[in-house]
Parts: C-alpha cells; sequence; structure tokens
C-alpha cells in the first residue's frame, strides 16, 4: 500500500470533484464536531484500488506484507489500465452526504434503477437546480437514501421540455451491483 503519485491524486480528485465539488475538502479532514476532531483521513493505493481511510490504521497497515493485505478501509474505486478512475459503489456512502447536485426518483423509478436502468424523466420526484448537463449526481429515494449515481443527460432547464420517456440520468452505478456483482465485487485479481 502507498500513497497516491501526483498524477494519481489529480485523476482521482477531478473524479470526485465531479460530484462533489469544493466539498471535498471536506473528506480528508475529519468533522469538528466528531470525537476524533485531529484525526485526518487519506486516501492509500493498494493493486490498482484507491482505499479511504484514517492516517492511524494507514500507519498500522504498513507493518502487513503486500501479499497478505487483502482491503483496508472503503474502497472507492480503482484505476484502470489506461490510467483512468472508475468509482466503484462502495463510494456511495463516501460522497453522498457531500454531494452538490443530488436527484430524487420517485418509487415507481426505483426499481428499473437498482436493476441497472438509466434514470428517465417520468421517474424524477426533484433534483437540484441549475444542474449543469454532464455533471456527476447522486441518486436519493424519495426517503433520503442513497441509491447510486451517474451522470447527468441533460440540464435541468433541457430535462423540464422532454418528453417523459427521454433519459435524464446516466447510470453509473447503484446498490443493486452488490448483488449483481458479488462474484467479482471485490476481487483482488
Amino acid at each position: 500500500m502507498r500513497a497516491l503519485t501526483e498524477e494519481e491524486t489529480k485523476t482521482f480528485f477531478s473524479k470526485l470533484a465531479n460530484y462533489t465539488g469544493r466539498s471535498l475538502n471536506h473528506l480528508i479532514q475529519a468533522p469538528s464536531d466528531s470525537a476524533d476532531s485531529g484525526e485526518r483521513y487519506v486516501f492509500r493505493l493498494h493493486d490498482s484500488r484507491v482505499y479511504y481511510m484514517k492516517l492511524a490504521i494507514a500507519n498500522i497497515a504498513t507493518s502487513i506484507a503486500r501479499d497478505n493485505l487483502l482491503s483496508l478501509g472503503t474502497c472507492l474505486g480503482k484505476f484502470t489500465k489506461t490510467g483512468k478512475f472508475r468509482l466503484h459503489i462502495t463510494a456511495l456512502d463516501i460522497i453522498a452526504p457531500h454531494a452538490r447536485y443530488k436527484v430524487w426518483i420517485k418509487p415507481n423509478g426505483e426499481m428499473p434503477f437498482l436493476y441497472g436502468g438509466n434514470v428517465v424523466k417520468a421517474h424524477i420526484g426533484r433534483w437540484s437546480e441549475d444542474c449543469p448537463e454532464h455533471q456527476g449526481v447522486v441518486i436519493f429515494s424519495m426517503d433520503d437514501k442513497p441509491l447510486g449515481f451517474g451522470v447527468t443527460a441533460r440540464s435541468t432547464a433541457e430535462s423540464r421540455r422532454l418528453e417523459p420517456t427521454a433519459i435524464t440520468v446516466f447510470r453509473q452505478a447503484d446498490v443493486g451491483e452488490y448483488l449483481r456483482e458479488e462474484d467479482t465485487l471485490f476481487t483482488t485479481s
């Protein structure tokens, strides 16, 4: 396990900033009202996967051989062979509280989304104002449970003029992946 290089950090933070915006700083610093307010959080790379953990845990993990270490902290995603970063569904709990743009879908649209479908206009209950096109959004149920994340197909203003069957958000990950990809989600090879 090692710290990210400058190029990896730039690629990783640009992907996270697409969803969180300026609140990306809150991921690194602990909340001031928590009991461990002096604790820093870090990102570490292990087998092309990026993990999010407390600095104290990362320091303890240096005593474990790389071959014996499978996972540590929360896996946020992995770097592809071409150097791009892909967020995993396991990052949802980390980015959902810090999301800049949010989309809430109606109960009749939850199941199609959780089965891997994109979000159509008819399924949207409400969403953040002034959301631009091709912007990362976190998708919530109407009772504020995070269901996944994706990228907007159209801006908020354009989507209001679309027909009900038009795609408004392209799905990138949803909590249904825990079941659909349970064999491959946490594999290390």
